[in-house]
């Protein structure tokens, strides 16, 4: 079989029939395809993707694109081992693919999960809160989040080629933005794997994703202020893409998660014997190995206090040498090549200007051959561990970045040497704090995180669940200051919010709620002869409300509600502290007035609504006193409909409902949504 020409697919076709440059198996060299010739059309491209992709990612909403993105990602689970069988050629293990391959499905699912629970049923996101700015309260204002209507241009590294996509991917995705694809060259054909997946599934929408194989061209000189711009890769590359004249001039976002050199510190408190030690150990080494130390968040700078520098160093050495080092298609393999023998290069020059500083702690070349047929032609590279006795004197320690399996030790005296040290790295993605006092931690995050994307705090309770130093989760930024290019991406919905335009909106309670599609309160209600509890999902309408009948608060509610509740605060019982108090009397529990309202508002019979499944926004905004008489109004504000059902396959939808409770002065006594679990009427079996 003749390796496959790796075409983009540009405009809605694929282009690109003639071989270009050649692409390497990273172990043995053997060439696995080639990139095609030519330049396609960037021109037609974007527009392809401004018209047809954005209108078919609008034509559905933010909870659809959730339903897509988790159909997406259960395809390409059941999918997954062409993926893998792909991944090999580029040096990684089935271990490292796994964090490549299940990462970026996982990311995928996680963004699904995300965008079902937090974002609405519509294409306009509520940023919230309404702000008042009359004092009538007739005229107000908030945020909105909206869809661009350009394109995100994904430019990724090639040491991730499947999580590298999918993490930038989901969130535009799900956020309506359409995208374009660069891969890194080198293993680009891993990526051209996964693109071929995703549009062979039918799940995306006409236009949402492109693919360039091979140089961009003039493609950043064409974007325009709705577009967008992500890259993974090194800080110099970064900052060259970031400096194009037509991306300043236009006001282009940029977004850039550079390689830095982290750093992992070894606390002072921590004892040779104490099982933080031994952890700290197993995840520099890890981060040596994984991907052959070909991470953007691998330990570049081990710091660790002088008195454990050589019984540190001692054991790091020993299990660097333990370590099986060759072709990755090997099960007893741990360590498979670099992905190029450019890197291959690349990572050896930049060695030698570390080795003219520092002593060499541990020479993996030194070792017995690769394993593995073949080997010698691959692009392998020895894991080295050096050392620099006197860090704070030798910039380059903490200025040149070795790209593979290669870390410096680095004594310090006591903890603000140490991060102080740290931070001369000018900005890292990540460092990682072992230690076993909580002060301790306390004080170092709070300066390290200046300098500092992400912080991991280990010991030995987390490490029994730490995915580690080098793994970003979808929960949580991946980005940082400085060298590390300034830029974040993931961190739940704040990787979506990128994508999305912030515009402030002022007018009216009434035409507020009509633009973010929920009700604000002062706005236009409606009021019915039907209880809203009776109405289904489908029937219930933004604005629906009932004024409650109204309730005196007696003496006798105080302390039933006690008795049944345990609460004998004594605010509530005590009538002299009570009247001693700032309120000057005994006042009714929270928690009746919140009861009392619920007694006013429900509808008892069985109806649509299935369940009170929680609570949001609540406050107590005056004190409800005996004799009091309180009212309640409940509103429908916001209706989501996640196309959900429930065991007997009837549909359902979320509904948040406004409540407002008054005293007899017509003063709000309390305030908060409720969340319900809300029928729809189509007969069982027949929900979408």
């Amino acid at each position: 079989m003749h390796p496959p020409i790796l075409q983009s697919y540009l405009a809605g076709q694929w282009f690109g029939s003639e071989p270009g440059q050649a692409l390497h198996d990273a172990a043995s060299g053997a060439v696995v395809a080639h990139t095609h010739a030519g330049l396609g059309d960037f021109e037609a491209a974007l527009q392809y993707g401004r018209g047809t992709g954005v209108r078919a990612l609008l034509e559905l909403d933010f909870q659809q694109r959730a339903a897509r993105l988790k159909a997406l990602a259960r395809y390409l689970a059941e999918h997954k081992e062409t993926l893998y069988e792909w991944s090999l050629y580029t040096g990684a293990t089935r271990n490292d693919g796994w964090i490549d391959i299940e990462g970026g499905i996982g990311t995928l699912f996680s963004y699904a999960s995300m965008g079902s629970q937090e974002l609405p049923a519509g294409n306009v996101v509520h940023e919230g809160p309404v702000v008042t700015l009359g004092k009538q309260g007739q005229f107000v204002g908030s945020h909105i989040l909206v869809p661009r209507e350009g394109v995100a241009v994904h430019i990724d590294a090639f040491n991730f080629p499947v999580w590298g996509l999918l993490e930038k991917f989901a969130p535009s995705f799900l956020a309506g933005m359409p995208c374009i694809a660069k891969p890194a060259t080198s293993t680009g054909y891993l990526t051209w794997a996964l693109v071929r997946l995703m549009l062979e599934s039918g799940l995306l929408p006409e236009g949402c994703l492109q693919l360039v194989i091979g140089s961009t061209g003039d493609l950043l000189d064409r974007l325009g202020g709705q577009d967008a711009v992500t890259f993974t890769g090194s800080a110099a590359t970064a900052a060259r893409l970031r400096a194009n004249p037509k991306l300043l001039e236009r006001g282009v976002p940029f977004n850039a998660e550079a390689d830095s050199l982290n750093s992992a510190i070894l606390a002072p408190d921590v004892q040779a014997s104490d099982p933080e030690f031994e952890l700290f150990v197993r995840e520099v080494v890890r981060e040596m190995r994984v991907k052959a130390g070909q991470k953007c968040t691998a330990i570049r700078r081990i710091l660790v206090p002088r008195r454990h520098l050589d019984a540190l160093g001692a054991s790091l050495a020993a299990k660097l040498a333990a370590l099986r080092i060759g072709d990755p298609r090997l099960p007893e393999v741990q360590m498979g090549p670099l992905a190029s023998k450019d890197q291959q290069r690349d990572v050896g020059e930049a060695l030698q200007r570390l080795r003219a500083c520092c002593d060499t702690v541990f020479d993996g070349s030194t070792q017995p051959a690769w394993a593995g047929v073949g080997a010698e032609q691959g692009a392998f590279f020895a894991p080295t561990l050096l050392a620099c006795p006197r860090p704070a004197e030798v910039a380059a320690v903490h200025d040149v970045e070795v790209f593979g399996p290669v870390s410096t030790l680095m004594p310090y005296d006591d903890l603000d040497d140490a991060l102080e040290l740290a931070a001369r790295g000018q900005g890292s993605l990540v460092a990682t704090l072992a230690t076993r006092d909580p002060l301790l931690a306390a004080r170092a995050v709070r300066r390290a995180a200046v300098h500092h994307g992400r912080i991991l705090v280990l010991d030995e309770q987390a490490a029994k669940e730490s995915t580690g130093h080098g793994s970003p989760l979808p929960a949580l930024k991946h980005g940082g200051p400085g060298r590390a290019g300034g830029g974040e991406e993931l961190g739940g919905m704040r990787a979506v919010a990128h994508y999305l335009q912030r515009a402030a909106v002022q007018g009216s309670p009434t035409m507020l709620g009509a633009v973010v599609g929920e009700y604000v309160r002062g706005g236009r209600r409606i009021e019915g002869e039907v209880h809203p509890f009776r109405r289904h999902f489908e029937e219930l309408r933004i604005g629906e409300s009932l004024l409650s009948h109204r309730r005196t608060v007696t003496e006798a509610d105080i302390v039933n509600f006690g008795c049944l509740s345990g609460d004998y605060f004594y605010m509530h019982f005590d009538d002299i502290a009570a009247r001693e108090s700032a309120f000057g009397q005994r006042i009714a529990h929270g928690y009746f007035v919140l009861s009392a309202a619920a007694g006013l508002f429900v509808s008892p019979a069985p109806g649509p609504v299935l369940a009170n499944y929680g609570m949001d926004n609540l406050r107590f905004v005056k004190p409800v006193r005996i004799g009091d008489t309180i009212q309640a109004r409940l509103t429908c504000k916001r209706k989501i409909d996640r196309r959900k059902t429930d065991a007997q396959g009837r549909g359902q939808g979320v509904v948040a409902w406004d409540v407002e409770v008054r005293n007899q002065e017509g003063e709000l006594v309390a305030s908060y949504d409720i969340l319900t679990l809300v029928a729809k009427r189509e007969a069982p079996g027949q929900a979408s």
